[in-house]
């Protein structure tokens, strides 16, 4: 059964972003190592020896990524390529552009109107791999809906002090299990947490 984890690189204070969408020096680690790994054909980075030897392993098992339209909208759908996994569903209410389709007619993206429906679709695609859900509006909606069942954080030294929230507008208490991974990379810390049930 496919499982679940909803994951960004995030700042000290719990933002993925600034308010205008860029990430300024949150991603830095991904440029400051010597080795480099691949999140799929098109999108190589250089990182420290133990950020890759814990981030590859991720990317390689993520067979599905879940983002929102918003994200789809800012990245230009990453010209038709996830950024991790094999397929990527869009939560939308609208289908996506079709001039975006006409510059990318072999992109396996696919639209659902609702975070639930995404996730049952991803779970279809996915059979028995990781789903990957942005973390940001729709990873919150997905994660106060109970559909998570892991939370990876990779946490750069950095306090933004507003922007977009890693948990998005989720609310109240959640309880998570003890961080089962714990890497120290250069400039960033991964953390990896299962949802308690």
């Amino acid at each position: 059964m496919a499982r679940v984890v909803m994951q960004a690189v995030v700042s000290v204070d719990g933002y993925i972003a600034y308010t205008d969408d860029t990430v300024g020096p949150l991603f830095d680690w991904y440029g400051n190592g010597d080795v480099t790994i691949h999140a799929n054909d098109t999108w190589q980075f250089h990182v420290s020896r133990a950020s890759a030897d814990y981030v590859q392993p991720l990317w390689d098992a993520i067979k599905v990524t879940v983002i929102g339209r918003h994200l789809f909208d800012t990245t230009d759908g990453w010209a038709g390529v996830p950024a991790a996994g094999d397929e990527l569903v869009v939560v939308t209410h609208r289908p996506l552009p079709e001039e975006w389709r006409t510059r990318f007619p072999d992109a396996p993206f696919h639209t659902a109107g609702s975070v639930a429906a995404a996730i049952a679709l991803a779970k279809d695609l996915a059979g028995d791999g990781l789903i990957c859900v942005t973390a940001g509006d729709v990873g919150g909606q997905a994660f106060s809906a109970g559909l998570v069942d892991e939370v990876a954080m990779d946490v750069a030294p950095v306090v933004i002090g507003e922007g977009v929230r890693f948990f998005g507008s989720h609310t109240g208490p959640v309880l998570l299990d003890d961080p089962d991974v714990v890497v120290q990379g250069d400039r960033v810390l991964h953390l990896h947490y299962t949802v308690k049930r």
